[in-house]
């Protein structure tokens, strides 16, 4: 017998027995719990750790996107001489759902002034209107003006854009059967299209996105102008 032979052998000794000790080992009742609950530990101290690290990069993302995209909001003045009416109809038992973002807001009324789209967070410069049954409904006209753009988006959907002497713009977004054109007067309070649906906030549903900007096309807060609105 060759030298080396005796440590093959004692190799393959150790190595049966190893398997013998494992096979033994596998065969005791509490052996797969055991290792089912080890496994469960590290797959959710690792889901843990990749949610938290989510977390603070969505927050991270939230944050740069404000600082860079919101626009400062001026010291509230009035748009114009005439009082805005709700750009929803009387009767249409519609309700705000969002309203606009101000950083100046508590955390919790900040995030929900948030949208999600493609993995972007951006902060809602107006504000929404539905019924609590999903149903469509009336929009109108929020103050008389000429009708500067009719068009469908493919994120917002159809939208209108009514020009008002004052300077302002209103504008309304997320629209369904739209019954007014390009270039034509508008009175407050007329009918220019139904609530519908677009891609930008889907989980919105059946809404009206309004808002209100400025000569520079900055937008202002509707919740100022809207406040006394019947």
């Amino acid at each position: 017998m060759k030298p080396e032979e005796p440590n093959k052998q004692i190799s393959s000794f150790e190595k049966a027995k190893r398997r013998l000790k494992l096979k033994k080992l596998m065969a005791k009742k509490w052996f797969f719990p055991a290792v089912y609950l080890t496994v469960a530990a590290l797959i959710l101290s690792v889901a843990w750790w990749y949610q938290e690290h989510q977390v603070e990069k969505t927050s991270k993302t939230a944050r740069n996107w404000v600082e860079q995209k919101l626009p400062e909001e001026d010291i509230p003045t009035n748009p114009t001489d005439d009082d805005l009416v709700l750009p929803v109809a009387k009767n249409s038992d519609a309700i705000k759902t969002i309203g606009f973002y101000k950083e100046e807001n508590s955390q919790a009324s900040r995030e929900s002034s948030l949208v999600e789209y493609a993995n972007t967070y951006t902060p809602h410069a107006g504000v929404d209107f539905a019924r609590r049954d999903g149903k469509t409904f009336d929009v109108v006209a929020a103050l008389e003006g000429e009708v500067i753009r009719v068009e469908e988006n493919p994120v917002v959907g159809w939208q209108v854009v009514i020009q008002h002497e004052s300077g302002i713009q209103t504008v309304y977004q997320s629209l369904d059967d739209v019954q007014v054109k390009k270039g034509q007067m508008v009175k407050k309070g007329q009918v220019i299209a139904k609530a519908g649906r677009n891609r930008f906030e889907k989980e919105a549903g059946v809404h009206l996105h309004f808002e209100i900007r400025d000569r520079n096309q900055k937008a202002m807060n509707p919740d100022i102008y809207l406040s006394t609105a019947k």
